[in-house]
């Protein structure tokens, strides 16, 4: 693993280094010691260091993994968005080139729900439990209203223009979301994250959602291991602003209709809702019930 950045043209991260995965640099930060090993799985937009503080209360117990995905963030970049199975391959090279040893509790927010389930199909002896974060789920459209479809939630993304505008705000948004984090990663953090590659990936990883819920249909099921899914049915201001009061609560009922079929496909499963935050600031308002339902996975990983 090297720390010096491979090109010129990419920022170097504030903590953490690079993995060559088939020549290219990809991102990866651990810290902890101990199994099984917690890996967390980015929504779109977001990268690895949003959940860097869920990661230090995750590595007081065990070993906690967060990167960015090869296209995304401080990784080189790559043409998207991506397959799932092209996404699943690229992380299992990475932990066993890092020598992380299987199985892992993965824990994906929002989009990171696609590859994490992929993930499972390809590598079922690999994973050890799952933790899901509001998580995107192949049978969505099967549980949310027409207004939001995942053909419809890919509509949706603002195009370059209105990110224009959103600029200023969403500058104060990460400058408070990051509030506590050390001085030196904040300002990194929030640079990167207003440059126009970092917002244009965003938008790139949101295009093809349907396709991957087709992808995924083609496999199996998640395995039978214990899954926590938190469940956010808190709403985000900007989001009321877009959507009928009555399409949010078809959301959220859908939504958790949709983790509760989650849970209960598997023997040691539960739903916890969460309603004092919204979707994407899950990790930085309640990192406690992230990280209570992460150290109740590991436990119940490790019973025989």
């Amino acid at each position: 693993m090297t720390n010096n950045s491979t090109s010129s043209a990419r920022p170097a991260p504030p903590v953490g280094g690079f993995q060559e995965i088939d020549g290219r640099g990809i991102f990866v930060h651990r810290s902890g010691s101990g199994g099984p090993a917690v890996v967390f799985l980015p929504g779109a937009s977001a990268v690895g260091l949003d959940y860097f503080g869920v990661q230090q209360g995750v590595s007081q117990f065990t070993t906690a993994v967060v990167y960015d995905r090869g296209g995304t963030g401080y990784s080189d970049p790559l043409p998207l968005p991506r397959t799932a199975a092209a996404v699943a391959t690229e992380l299992r090279e990475l932990l066993r080139a890092q020598n992380i040893a299987a199985p892992y509790i993965l824990v994906p927010h929002s989009l990171g729900g696609f590859y994490a389930h992929r993930f499972a199909q390809l590598y079922p002896q690999d994973v050890a439990g799952l933790v899901w974060l509001d998580a995107f789920h192949r049978d969505w459209d099967d549980f949310m209203p027409p207004a939001a479809s995942l053909a419809a939630v890919e509509q949706m993304a603002p195009d370059r223009e209105q990110l224009e505008q959103m600029r200023p705000a969403l500058r104060e948004m990460f400058a408070e979301l990051l509030a506590d984090y050390p001085e030196h990663m904040r300002q990194a953090l929030i640079e990167s994250k207003m440059s126009e590659e970092w917002t244009g990936v965003g938008i790139a990883e949101r295009t093809k959602l349907a396709e991957l819920a087709t992808e995924l249909r083609a496999g199996p099921n998640i395995p039978d291991v214990p899954v926590v899914a938190l469940t956010v049915v808190g709403t985000d201001p900007a989001q009321q602003v877009l959507t009928s009061e009555r399409t949010l609560q078809e959301m959220h009922d859908g939504h958790t209709r949709m983790d509760a079929a989650l849970v209960s496909a598997v023997s040691h499963g539960e739903q916890r809702i969460i309603s004092d935050t919204s979707h994407h600031r899950l990790c930085f308002d309640r990192p406690d019930a992230v990280v209570q339902a992460i150290r109740d996975v590991v436990d119940r990983a490790a019973r025989p």
